[in-house]
């Protein structure tokens, strides 16, 4: 076993077959099937089942996943320990985030860290939950993760840095619901029409607490496609409760942005694996957090 094997392993995974690895990978077809079929030789046992050109995983394969990013990344750390040398002139650092948080905080903390370190390029991974973040961070798809969640901080599978907090807003049309006004009662969203996001999400816990407290409104809109809010508020389709990471850019774009009372936050962190962070993952910490003294 070599780690390159591993790496087109994960590149099939990743990629959802033989084909687009290959693509990806910019290496011949029967060379990644060659490279995998002597890994399933190595290991015993069938990694994938061939149904046309889809490559399902076996159970073995199931299992194989996660040591195998965990061996990828431990040599990329290596490498990037010998890079340091350089002082991270070249390099990258993966970063999850959920939507929201991909607006701000993380907008500022890419800033402070490009800064510091222009050659390190900073690659952005999609995650729409604060589990979908952990589970990132934990199996080894990115060595760092900004998650924001009603509740404490994740603790037991990742380490957690608070990045402070985020108060709801409300979301409405130039021409929409409580003209004039810079505020609005929670209480004073019943009857109205929201556009909200999906489950298992702050803002979306948000709405669905309203519920609970007997504050009854109309769903207008339910997507998972964080970037239709605006446009969805602009076109009149309903207002949207969302955190104030959203305020410049929702103003910036014609709409008005109104406090939520009685405030209420969400708890924004940032997480990584417990041991053998990149340097460039560190450096982005401390850059980002320089108050966490690392």
């Amino acid at each position: 076993m070599d780690i390159r094997q591993l790496e087109y392993f994960l590149a099939i995974v990743d990629q959802g077959g033989f084909h687009r690895a290959a693509t990806a990978l910019y290496v011949s077809q029967p060379s990644l099937s060659q490279s995998v079929r002597a890994l399933e030789r190595d290991l015993g046992s069938d990694l994938f089942h061939r149904v046309g050109r889809r490559a399902v995983l076996t159970e073995a394969g199931q299992a194989l996943i996660e040591p195998a990013r965990a061996a990828v990344r431990s040599l990329a750390t290596a490498r990037a320990s010998v890079a340091a040398v350089h002082e991270l002139r070249t390099g990258r650092v993966d970063v999850a985030a959920m939507p929201s948080q991909a607006v701000e905080p993380l907008t500022t903390m890419i800033r402070a860290f490009s800064g510091r370190h222009p050659g390190v390029s900073v690659v952005i991974k999609a995650a729409f939950t604060s589990r979908d973040v952990v589970e990132m961070v934990r199996t080894g798809t990115v060595e760092l993760g900004l998650l924001a969640t009603t509740g404490p901080l994740p603790d037991k599978e990742v380490v957690s840095l608070p990045a402070g907090e985020q108060r709801f807003v409300l979301v409405v049309a130039p021409d929409g619901p409580f003209a004039g006004r810079h505020e609005v009662a929670c209480e004073e969203l019943a009857g109205q029409r929201l556009i909200v996001g999906q489950r298992g999400t702050g803002m979306r816990a948000y709405v669905d607490g309203l519920r609970e407290r007997g504050v009854t409104y109309t769903v207008a809109a339910e997507t998972e496609h964080r970037v239709a809010l605006l446009p969805l508020v602009l076109a009149g389709v309903g207002s949207a409760v969302v955190t104030e990471a959203w305020r410049a850019v929702a103003e910036q774009a014609g709409a008005r942005v109104l406090d939520i009372a009685p405030r209420s936050t969400l708890n924004i962190g940032l997480v990584s694996r417990r041991t053998g962070l990149s340097p460039a993952a560190r450096a982005f910490v401390t850059a980002a957090l320089p108050q966490a003294g690392h």
